[in-house]
């Protein structure tokens, strides 16, 4: 089957006689275990509209340039990974600031998302995050930009992720729900709950019908109540591997002051479902995303 098909980041490969087939040069890879939320991806974000849709309104502002900007400075004749590239958001936000990347490889469980993604330069891979099919360390640069949240085991991704990076290599995760960020309780829950049928009666996107909130939120396994990323699973996951470790809280307000310590305040409707809940909206425990910047040193 190989030698039908061009692929010329083969050697980044562990088992390249794994590869399943191809669909318009994008390689992929035999899911072993297709759970809920992985097919629930695989649908959501290949869908034409709802993928097209998510593609335009998310992680492409200007606070989220600034501070991604100011974390990579440059990209370019580097290899970067970008799992759960989806439809290619990040890189889309950030090539006319960063360079071109020697190689950039995205890598989704959506065929749909990632024939987009393929359009605006990435090399793609159809594969489960959680059982990449790369050999360890020949990556500059690993993303994970509001990812982990969608999959099964957030732990497992994150290893996965780590073994790619060589000496020096950085690792950045972004724009996934801090757990503290998300202690609803009594009214605050029930505040939270009620903005699904708010938000499908506003049309907003990712609401504006009922299949379309239905398959969205089956994609968000740990965007929930009580849920989420804390920053100890980023300090005992990749300090043991050989990491240095800088997690920022912040909100989403906030673009590269977020490196100073300047977390911002939730928008109000977080806010609110905050202090009904006994969180206080002005502490780094309340802001509603950890951005994690690991540096590989050995």
């Amino acid at each position: 089957m190989l030698d039908q098909v061009n692929i010329p980041c083969l050697q980044y490969f562990a088992q390249p006689n794994e590869i399943n087939s191809w669909d318009e040069d994008i390689i992929i890879f035999n899911i072993l275990n297709p759970t809920p939320a992985i097919q629930a991806n695989s649908y959501y974000f290949g869908h034409p509209e709802w993928g097209w849709n998510y593609f335009q309104a998310c992680h492409r502002d200007e606070k989220f340039i600034e501070l991604w900007q100011a974390v990579i400075g440059s990209w370019q004749d580097k290899v970067v990974v970008d799992i759960g590239c989806g439809p290619g958001n990040v890189y889309a936000s950030l090539k006319e600031f960063c360079g071109e990347p020697q190689l950039l490889l995205g890598v989704d469980v959506s065929l749909g998302a990632l024939k987009m993604a393929r359009q605006l330069g990435y090399t793609t891979v159809l594969a489960d995050a959680q059982n990449l099919p790369f050999v360890s360390g020949f990556a500059d640069i690993v993303i994970i930009n509001a990812s982990l949240h969608h999959c099964d085991d957030m732990a497992k991704v994150l290893q996965e992720a780590a073994k790619l990076l060589r000496p020096g290599g950085v690792l950045i995760t972004d724009h996934d729900p801090q757990k503290s960020a998300y202690q609803f309780k009594g009214l605050g829950s029930l505040l939270w709950e009620l903005r699904l049928p708010l938000y499908k009666w506003m049309k907003r996107g990712g609401h504006s019908t009922t299949d379309e909130q239905y398959w969205g939120l089956a994609t968000e396994v740990h965007h929930k109540a009580c849920d989420g990323v804390t920053s100890e699973m980023f300090y005992e996951i990749l300090e043991p591997m050989g990491f240095t470790v800088k997690v920022y809280p912040h909100n989403h307000t906030v673009g590269a002051e977020a490196l100073k310590g300047n977390y911002g305040r939730p928008f109000w409707k977080y806010s609110l479902a905050q202090i009904l809940s006994g969180i206080n909206p002005d502490s780094p425990e309340a802001a509603l995303t950890l951005m994690c910047v690991a540096t590989r040193i050995n």
